[in-house]
């Protein structure tokens, strides 16, 4: 889209998977970015690759989003270079399962403040550059987590639900000054770190079947037998960053082949 020439953005957790997908996707599209992450020698690397492809401008910033002073060094960084900022991607997250009999207290902390507090401490910094402008769009990746909680889950399902309500919460807060608020909830992405890492490994322990079937199994319950792509949640992102979507604000959408969670 010829809109997005020399738009600025923000990305968080770009090291790799689907905020690395983003990062490339909206470089292509023709937008200058400040890409962060924990993982600093990672998004340094994806940095290196976007820009290399792109011949966009890519800033990587070494960024806690649990951590007021990471997350005002990123805007100023942002601002300082571009003077502004017409996105946010929200994606930077952390998930664990258990029991809730077995589940550390502190662990439990850490998955609320990377997807819950980090979410709100980005936003509360962001939407103060974008309000000067009185425009701007801001999408969180979440989950069909935040909707329809399940066992072994609450950590991840608890922050992805306090993160629609807070969405909708910011929408409504930030609707006079023309910013946009939303996120999109897909589907099981397979070709991501976090299943291929984490969940498939989980779900096969807990089922007692292999991690092929594990796949099966979420499939079976999709209307249309597909698998989330990033380029799925790619498209999605880009339209709620466009103006095609000026009348949608403070929506959980979901991108996930037809599956009903409310």
């Amino acid at each position: 889209m010829a809109e997005f020439d020399g738009r600025i953005g923000i990305i968080t957790g770009a090291a790799k998977g689907v905020g690395k997908y983003l990062a490339m996707r909206l470089a292509d599209e023709g937008s200058n970015l400040v890409i962060c992450d924990i993982d600093e020698k990672e998004v340094v690397n994806t940095k290196k690759e976007v820009e290399k492809k792109t011949e966009r401008k890519i800033i990587a910033v070494k960024a806690d989003i649990t951590n007021e002073e990471d997350v005002k060094n990123m805007v100023d960084i942002t601002v300082k270079e571009f003077s502004g900022i017409n996105f946010f991607v929200s994606n930077a997250g952390l998930a664990f399962s258990g029991s809730i009999h077995d589940f550390n207290l502190n662990l439990w902390k850490k998955v609320l403040s990377v997807n819950l507090f980090g979410y709100f401490l980005c936003v509360r910094e962001i939407s103060k550059v974008m309000i000067k402008n009185k425009s701007g769009s801001i999408v969180q990746i979440n989950s069909r987590s935040g909707k329809r909680g399940n066992a072994n889950n609450s950590a991840y399902a608890a922050s992805k639900g306090g993160g629609i309500v807070l969405t909708q919460s910011l929408s409504a807060e930030l609707a006079e000054f023309n910013i946009r608020v939303n996120c999109i909830c897909p589907g099981p992405i397979f070709e991501s770190d976090l299943w291929k890492n984490v969940l498939f490994k989980d779900y096969a322990e807990r089922l007692k079947i292999t991690e092929e079937e594990v796949k099966k199994v979420f499939l079976d319950k999709i209307p249309l037998k597909r698998e989330t792509t990033f380029e799925d949640v790619g498209n999605a992102v880009i339209f709620l960053l466009s103006n095609k979507s000026n009348d949608i604000t403070g929506q959980a959408i979901n991108v996930g082949g037809g599956e009903i969670v409310w």
